[in-house]
């Protein structure tokens, strides 16, 4: 096989991964509306879209493996390929996410809502930015971006702790939001794993371009234990 092939072959690996990606991004996009729009009907073509996802993951991993057996690649090619098998279920979980946020919105949308959607949308916000600029790292195997993705889930995670206090309040001072707080806590949860997919898509872009494995390591400028 030529080097051409080679690169054709890394080309459609590449574009299956950024078309999961795609999926993954409009999954977790249309279950929050769903939630803060009060729209079940989107909530319903999140949990139906979830198969799309699930099989573009299945052909990521026979691409790797054809792309193996086939060339043999090696270095830097190598540890793209070996990046889209760690890549591809960190999407399917992403999505897995969505699913689960539309699940709750389905609930949440048939009872009178509990606050005033404040602290979600943006930690929302946060999280969809942090996976769009881990996968852009990605395109651009732009190890810079992605250590800055890194940096960022600190913020995701600090609103998810407010989230937590507030409606851990409410659950306290009346018994019968707890329905409600939970399925909220269910969604913060939700959002708060979705930096963590990030981030992991992040790491992994340090080490296609640099080499190094940065997993478990503490982001610059945070205290170590």
């Amino acid at each position: 096989m030529t080097e051409r092939s080679l690169d054709h072959d890394l080309h459609e690996l590449k574009a299956l991964l950024l078309a999961m990606a795609g999926e993954a991004e409009r999954a977790l996009d249309l279950a929050i509306r769903s939630l803060v729009e009060r729209d079940s009907e989107l909530a319903e073509k999140v949990i139906e879209g979830d198969a799309l996802i699930d099989r573009h993951e299945v052909e990521v991993d026979h691409k790797a493996i054809e792309l193996i057996v086939r060339h043999r690649p090696m270095a830097r090619d190598l540890r793209l390929v070996v990046m889209a098998t760690k890549l591809a279920p960190e999407l399917e979980r992403v999505a897995d996410h969505a699913v689960g946020i539309a699940r709750q919105a389905l609930f949440l949308n048939k009872v009178p809502p509990l606050k005033p959607f404040i602290t979600l949308p943006s930690m929302a916000g946060a999280a969809g930015a942090m996976l769009r600029d881990a996968i852009d790292s990605f395109v651009h195997e732009d190890s810079q971006q992605a250590r800055r993705v890194i940096v960022r889930d600190a913020a995701v995670d600090a609103m998810h702790e407010q989230i937590f206090r507030e409606l851990l309040t409410y659950m306290m001072e009346e018994p019968r939001t707890i329905p409600r707080a939970l399925a909220l806590l269910l969604v913060a949860r939700s959002l708060e794993r979705t930096g963590d997919q990030a981030t992991n898509i992040a790491e992994q872009v340090v080490f296609l371009v640099e080499a190094e494995d940065i997993r478990h390591q503490k982001p610059e400028g945070e205290p170590r234990a």
